[in-house]
């Protein structure tokens, strides 16, 4: 029997399920627990639901809510449940005991039916902490420094049953399926090379079935396909030597458990490996990997190529259950562009915009994928988005300072087939309709009557791009600052001599401001002279104006003094005397408001405090820009600071203006824009009362806003009235 499809989400102050299509409807029949759960989980087989909350863990039924068990243990920070359910693991925190003779045990397994405490260990670390089960949970593999151990979960009394010693072992992975094996990773230490083994898990004490070695491996990740024949190894390392990736190097190796098959997965394409899966079927994985633009590849069991995806932005990769699509999305610092695909045309169904996702998955039926904004990786827009894989958005749930989320798991085998075609979407729910008309729109500037409904219209209306440098503007994109699938020129990694590696396409403007050459070899942009930007530089000249020639630069006195007489030049008073004639000539020819030392081409324009120059070409005199009256005429600069020949109003409303403008609101100009800051004002405060109403805590300045909102009242009146009597 099919369970109802249903999800889970954690917050801040609330813990939900909710169910599926169509409705989505919140569980009324769930409790919310009375303090801030830590995380939840579900069985594997979503019968269970598990909360870990401060003062102990509840384990409720996923259908009817009801409580099956209370497991009194607090400060749990990790949970997790076997393959079937059976036994709940916790990890607390490691608190080092008070005498060497006792020994604190943070790791528990708890009986789930009985409440009971199964067994207890000492995990110091959290990574790695809990047992890894075989499917039928009659082995279970925890591993220990050096050492790999082996219980039987009908009989944890007896303690581990089996032993194997591995020195240096720093991750381990048992298969699924029938016959099960373990896959033991060591990683590379003293210039021995790392090693992956496989061993039969009944029979440890043999010799591995299939062992690799390779050097460049600190890390691992092992992922089996689920028949357990065979498991892809991914390796990383912290530094890449080589200076071609800042995270490191990545490698990826197939290895089969019955040892007839082993290699490295050759890539084509420079870079790391961001994200790589099984297909359901056991007989075809998926990687992404390679430089942004990142390209994927779907290969068959013995790393023959089957399809190439091309190179798009993206980091992520997922099949449905069923295996029959197939999603390919960019998160994280990407744009958060989702790509499905049909597994048996190899086509691409839809593109999905789901941007800011920190979590991604598909239902357990295949059909929908669930997509969450997730604290802290963001605590803007937190919530989830359900979307049909054919591409329309299902539901919406926004919820403050979101956690967690997640589908309630169940078997693949409850879930219906799919068809030859894809099915078609449902009707979305109410939450879509009610998002789209709280979205704000587009309006006209005659329909703007209120101060946040014209900063909306402006930051809807602000064109969105790269930036470019303004040397930069106006001229067409090199195509070394492309990427590849938008015709740029492709990434080409040449060693150094200290063995880093240089891309051009990765360098910008050199160190004098001059762009990189381009396609145009070096001439302007058009509408452009050599060496002219359509801009006015304050202090500097006028375009068109260029400095009278002068004679050689005046010599020093002590150089005049020898030279008397010998090259001409006057000495004495009549000397001095023409010398200043000449610079008052000089002087004379220049703008006035450009200094002589300016006008000679000299000094330095960074500590030039002039103002930008009006010529008039009628013979009148030059003056500042912001010195001259509207008419041309000379006017009397203004005075900053000062407020005189304002009235009250205008006062407030420069005030205002002062502090609205640092937001990006538009100026006010008129007591009805005034009347509706203070509206503004007004809902402000009644949303602080609303949160007075519901306990929260409240800042000082706060309350003193709310403080003045008799004021605020008393002003707004006066303002209506004043408005009322004008007409």
């Amino acid at each position: 029997m099919a369970l109802p499809e249903q999800y889970a989400y954690r917050a801040q102050k609330s813990l939900g399920l909710v169910g599926g299509t169509p409705g989505y409807k919140t569980a009324d029949g769930f409790v919310q627990p009375d303090h801030t759960a830590r995380l939840y989980e579900y069985t594997p087989d979503g019968r269970l639901f598990a909360i870990a909350l401060p003062n102990c863990v509840r384990i409720h039924n996923a259908t009817d809510y009801s409580i099956v068990v209370e497991l009194p243990v607090p400060n749990v920070f990790e949970i997790g449940f076997s393959p079937k359910g059976t036994y709940l693991s916790t990890w607390e925190r490691y608190v080092k005991p008070a005498s060497e003779t006792e020994q604190t045990r943070n790791h528990r397994v708890w009986l789930v039916q009985t409440g009971e405490e199964a067994i207890a260990f000492t995990q110091k670390s959290s990574e790695g902490w809990d047992l890894q089960y075989t499917p039928s949970e009659d082995r279970a593999v925890r591993m220990v420094p050096n050492e790999i151990q082996i219980y039987n979960p009908s009989a944890w009394n007896k303690g581990a049953v089996d032993k194997l010693r591995v020195e240096g072992v720093s991750a381990v992975a048992p298969s699924p399926g029938q016959y099960p094996a373990l896959a033991v990773f060591v990683a590379e230490k003293k210039g021995a090379p790392a090693t992956v083994k496989v061993y039969s898990l009944t029979a440890l004490s043999a010799a591995p079935s299939c062992s690799k070695t390779f050097f460049k491996a600190d890390k691992a990740v092992i992922k089996w396909n689920n028949l357990g024949t065979q498991v892809l190894v991914l390796t990383s390392t912290e530094v890449d030597k080589t200076g071609k990736n800042y995270y490191g190097e990545t490698n990826l190796y197939l290895l089969s458990s019955a040892g007839n098959f082993d290699c490295r997965v050759t890539l084509d394409k420079e870079g790391p490996i961001h994200d790589f899966g099984w297909s359901p079927n056991s007989k075809e994985f998926a990687v992404t990997y390679g430089f942004m633009p990142a390209k994927t590849v779907l290969f068959d069991q013995r790393v023959r190529t089957i399809h190439d995806f091309g190179t798009n932005p993206r980091n992520f990769l997922a099949f449905n259950p069923q295996g029959r699509l197939f999603a390919l999305a960019g998160f994280g610092n990407l744009a958060g562009k989702i790509d499905v695909f049909d597994r048996r045309s190899l086509n691409k169904v839809c593109e999905i915009d789901a941007p800011n996702t920190s979590w991604c998955e598909w239902s357990p039926d295949g059909r929908f994928l669930l997509t969450a904004t997730l604290s802290p990786r963001l605590r803007v827009d937190n919530g989830i988005k359900i979307w049909h894989c054919t591409g329309p958005l299902m539901h919406i749930h926004m919820v403050e300072e979101l956690y967690q989320a997640s589908w309630r798991p169940a078997l693949v085998d409850s879930a219906p087939p799919f068809g030859n075609a894809l099915p078609a979407a449902p009707a979305p729910s109410e939450s879509v309709e009610s998002y789209k008309a709280a979205k704000p729109t587009r309006q006209s500037p005659a329909a703007s009557t209120t101060i946040l409904t014209d900063i909306l219209f402006r930051s809807a209306s602000k064109p969105a791009g790269a930036y470019r440098p303004p040397g930069a503007r106006g001229s067409s994109t090199p195509s070394i600052f492309k990427r590849e699938d938008e015709g740029g020129d492709p990434y080409s990694a040449s060693p150094s001599r200290n063995g880093s590696t240089t891309n051009l396409a990765q360098r910008g403007p050199s160190r004098s401001g001059s762009p990189l050459p381009s396609k145009t070899n070096g001439a302007p942009a058009p509408g452009r002279g050599p060496g002219l930007r359509g801009r006015i530089v304050p202090g500097a000249p006028p375009p068109g104006w260029a400095p009278p020639e002068v004679e050689e630069k005046k010599p020093s006195k002590k150089k005049e003094k020898k030279a008397d007489g010998v090259d001409g030049r006057e000495s004495g008073p009549a000397g001095a005397e023409s010398r200043r004639k000449k610079a008052a000539a000089t002087q004379s020819t220049a703008p006035e408001g450009v200094s002589r030392k300016a006008a000679m081409g000299g000094g330095d324009r960074q500590n030039d405090k002039s103002v930008p120059i009006a010529l008039d070409l009628n013979g009148a005199k030059a003056l500042p820009v912001d010195m001259r009256g509207s008419d041309g005429t000379p006017g009397v600069p203004p005075t900053p600071g000062t407020a005189e020949g304002l009235d009250p109003v205008q006062k407030k409303i420069r005030n205002l203006n002062k502090k609205v403008s640092s937001g990006n609101w538009s100026l006010l100009w008129d007591k009805r824009d005034l009347t509706t800051v203070l509206n503004l004002q007004l809902k402000a405060i009644d949303e602080l009362k609303e949160k007075v109403k519901k306990g929260d805590k409240m800042e000082a300045t706060q309350l003193k806003k709310i403080e003045g909102e008799a004021d605020i009242k008393k002003e707004l009146a006066a303002m209506m009235a004043e408005l009322s009597v004008s007409g």
